[in-house]
């Protein structure tokens, strides 16, 4: 049973922008805050934005503040990432997750689910 669908990844050129898009479950979306996450080969999946269940409060890994932004449509059940600015250190592949500490970095429990992932290139 698929939960968290993304959408939206590709490539672009350093300073371009992309904005990712993930489909959730209606029982996820009700049930869980969201956010984002990102893994370059070699390195290990780290949180890049969260935000609370129905909105409001959000988080930034330092790596991104003032250039991504997180939000989300109730209506659609839908999170997006918004991506300014892309450096090609933004490089890796995207994942929608929900559940976990999305405002505190993640840094006392992990997303309960996972997306399949988007490809973000960014070339220099």
């Amino acid at each position: 049973q698929v939960q968290l669908v993304e959408s939206g990844g590709g490539s672009v050129q350093a300073g371009g922008s992309l904005r990712l898009s993930c489909a959730a479950s209606a029982y996820i979306f009700r049930s869980y805050c969201m956010g984002w996450f990102r893994q370059a080969p070699g390195k290990e999946r780290e949180g890049v934005a969260g935000m609370y269940r129905g909105g409001g409060r959000t988080w930034y890994a330092d790596s991104v503040k003032g250039r991504f932004t997180i939000s989300q449509d109730n209506a659609k059940m839908t999170v997006y990432l918004q991506m300014n600015s892309l450096k090609p250190e933004d490089t890796a592949k995207y994942y929608c997750a929900a559940g976990g500490d999305c405002v505190g970095g993640y840094r006392s429990s992990r997303p309960s689910y996972w997306g399949q992932g988007t490809q973000v290139t960014v070339s220099s």
